[in-house]
């Protein structure tokens, strides 16, 4: 199998595409907190948290730091701006289209009134 170094858009909507990931995330935003912390608080084992954790910090969405024998969690400081500027040229595409087909369904009935 063929690996590509993937961009960081690739990781942080890789990261993102997991519920559970997308809470640890909220649950950042509120404040840090210890991988077993989040273990507990989401009800799975402290290997299936460091992975999960992993992946986010491969995105650079999650930073941490051990204190002795506790690792702590955090959200990263580059935030999701690259990822929300290419969601909104997206939604712009779109919305472009759908006024366009708007427009054609619109022709056709006014058409087919005339007939």
């Amino acid at each position: 199998m063929v690996q590509y170094d993937s961009p960081p858009l690739d990781l942080s909507f890789a990261a993102l595409s997991d519920a559970t990931r997308r809470g640890i995330i909220d649950q950042l935003g509120r404040g840090e907190a210890s991988i077993t912390g989040l273990a507990d608080q989401f009800q799975m084992t402290l290997t299936g948290m460091k992975k999960h954790v992993q992946v986010l910090e491969r995105a650079g969405l999650v930073v941490t730091q051990k204190v002795g024998r506790v690792r702590t969690c955090k959200l990263g400081k580059r935030g999701l701006e690259a990822e929300a500027e290419w969601i909104e040229a997206h939604r712009r595409l779109f919305e472009a289209r759908f006024e366009a087909l708007d427009e054609i369904i619109s022709e056709m009935k006014r058409e087919g009134s005339d007939d």
